[in-house]
């Protein structure tokens, strides 16, 4: 498998404390550097209006395989919860896109930590994206 880095994101959050429990919670910025050899990839991206980004939660403790959530005390697998500690710490976070600037994308609601290493932004789709009865059992 070969993974590759495609830019990196810059926040005001430093560590796992800092950020919040999901970025769509709040209205904080972030943006979102591409490395100018993949700049040729974000033709026309300005007119999408929500992005999805995929990240690797650099911080993440990868050895971690249960863990609670902020809804209770009881421990779930981590592939049940949103934790973003995990074996694999890909992350996805479903930004709005407020400018481009070049090779820079500015968004809000993205929770990622400064420094994360970017893997790949797709267009957020409410027609394929959305599943509006999904559920999650245990919450």
């Amino acid at each position: 498998m070969d993974l590759v880095q495609i830019g990196v994101i810059h926040s005001m959050y430093g560590s796992h404390e800092e950020a919040p429990r999901q970025g769509r919670l709040v209205d904080d910025v972030s943006t979102i550097e591409i490395y100018p050899e993949y700049a040729d990839c974000l033709k026309d991206i300005e007119t999408v209006s929500h992005l999805i980004v995929l990240y690797w939660a650099h911080k993440a403790d990868r050895s971690i395989h249960q863990s609670s959530t902020p809804f209770g005390e009881e421990i779930h697998g981590v592939f049940a919860t949103r934790s973003p500690n995990r074996p694999n710490p890909v992350s996805l976070g479903i930004a709005d896109l407020v400018q481009r600037r070049g090779n820079t994308l500015t968004v809000r609601r993205l929770d990622a930590l400064d420094g994360s290493p970017v893997i790949d932004i797709k267009p957020y789709s409410s027609a394929i994206d959305s599943i509006p009865d999904a559920v999650i059992g245990w919450r």
